[in-house]
């Protein structure tokens, strides 16, 4: 691992020097320079600088005019102020510019150590939550180019930027979580909170508590009191996954936040208000649980400001190939192997199924098959027999799937040896290999 890079900025060689040596103990790499001017070439020229320690008395570009530039040229580099000349003013404007720190001279070794140690830590901790939120984009990325995903993206572009209330209809695993986030992220409000509930999987006598909190006492077990959904949304949005299996109870509770803004928490009386988007959405015909008497109108008619209803994957099948390769990149990513690939077989008989639990099923069956296929291609004979089930193929074609399987498992019995393989299927080797360009089967890929 590399050792963190600190260039240190001063006037004086002495405390350059001193400052070095202490940073060379605690396991820093150590750049100079005696004014702010070669300071901002070097770090223009070195873009891996870590830190920065500066004067603010220094010839030609002081340290609170460096401090400007390096904010403008890469504002992720910490900055921290030193001087021997400093005022409380001077301090407090450095911080107001973006310094992460000021320490007056002359230097102590235990308080410069603290400082530079914190200083990386934020660094590295900023450095983690970008890479944090670049895997998150990608996890929620929607994937697809059919004309029922373009109508689905010019919805999000329109409800988005309003705070109008969004009801998402969709089968299970097509990914209303991830239309939810997407709509929250062009969204005025994406820089505040983004709450999630699954009201499914709370029991009832929870979920209360769960989306408007409870005070200590409430019931047996609340020893503390605790913020709900609600208030840990605020500001931002909350979206409610599967609402329509909240109880009439849960749903009348509901609809009074929505009217009012404000709630109570569970065995409380202070009334808290709040400002949150809610986006709802659920698998059940909400209109025929309606009739059954199994939801509230009126809370229906509150949460469906906007309707959107996501396509399912056998009404989009075009956007399938799409998807095999976003999986298969992800997956082989994230099992540390190499990138495999799909055989034109094998994606038939994926264009030929049904997908009853849609995308989500779709993505666990290519983890499945990245991690449990030994080679490189994923084919016919590794998919599921349900798929060459709903396949239904013709008793010519059965038998020649058959044949093809059966020569590539006698192949790699035999290590792909074609002598042997044809002695094995006892046939000649000119008609073995009449069968592998038939088939398109390569000994060296099995």
């Amino acid at each position: 691992m590399s050792r963190p890079r600190v260039l240190i900025v001063d006037d004086e060689a002495r405390i350059r020097s001193s400052l070095g040596g202490i940073l060379i103990d605690e396991g820093y790499d150590i750049f100079m320079a005696d004014n702010g001017l070669t300071a901002l070439e070097k770090i223009r020229g070195n873009g891996s600088v870590d830190l920065v320690i500066t004067d603010i008395w220094m010839p030609k570009v002081d340290g609170l005019e460096l401090l400007k530039e390096i904010r403008h040229v890469n504002p992720d580099i910490p900055v921290i102020m030193i001087s021997g000349h400093g005022t409380i003013e001077t301090a407090v404007k450095a911080i107001k510019m973006g310094a992460f720190d000021f320490i007056e001279k002359p230097l102590t070794l235990e308080k410069t150590v603290l400082v530079v140690k914190h200083a990386m830590d934020q660094r590295r901790l900023q450095a983690e939550n970008r890479n944090l939120w670049v895997r998150i984009n990608k996890k929620y990325k929607i994937i697809g180019c059919s004309k029922a995903m373009d109508e689905l993206r010019r919805q999000i572009e329109v409800a988005a930027p309003t705070n109008g209330r969004v009801l998402i209809y969709g089968e299970n695993g097509t990914g209303k979580e991830l239309i939810a986030r997407e709509i929250y992220e062009k969204s005025k409000r994406k820089d505040k909170p983004f709450v999630s509930v699954n009201c499914a999987a709370i029991p009832e006598d929870l979920i209360e508590s769960e989306l408007f909190g409870h005070e200590k006492g409430a019931f047996t077990g609340a020893i503390c009191s605790k913020q709900g959904k609600f208030e840990l949304a605020d500001g931002g949005t909350l979206f409610l996954d599967e609402v329509g299996d909240m109880s009439q109870k849960t749903q009348a509770k509901l609809l009074r936040v929505l009217e009012e803004g404000a709630l109570q928490r569970v065995g409380g009386v202070k009334v808290i208000k709040v400002n949150v988007r809610v986006i709802a959405a659920s698998n059940k015909n909400l209109k025929e649980e309606i009739k059954r008497g199994n939801f509230r109108d009126d809370l229906y008619y509150r949460l469906n400001v906007i309707p959107v209803e996501i396509p399912c994957l056998k009404e989009r099948k075009e956007d399938i190939a799409l998807l095999l390769d976003h999986f298969l990149k992800e997956f082989c990513s994230d099992n540390g192997k190499n990138l495999k690939k799909v055989t034109p077989e094998a994606l038939d008989l994926m264009m030929c199924y049904d997908w009853p639990g849609n995308v989500r099923e779709l993505k666990n069956l290519i983890e499945r098959l990245v991690i449990m296929v030994p080679g490189n291609a994923i084919t016919a004979m590794d998919i599921p027999l349900s798929f060459h089930e709903n396949n239904q193929p013709s008793l010519g074609k059965a038998k020649q799937e058959f044949e093809k399987y059966f020569i590539i498992k006698v192949l790699r019995s035999s290590q792909g040896n074609i002598s042997k393989s044809a002695k094995i299927l006892k046939i000649e080797r000119s008609l073995l290999y009449q069968k592998l360009k038939k088939y398109n089967i390569k000994p060296k890929n099995i």
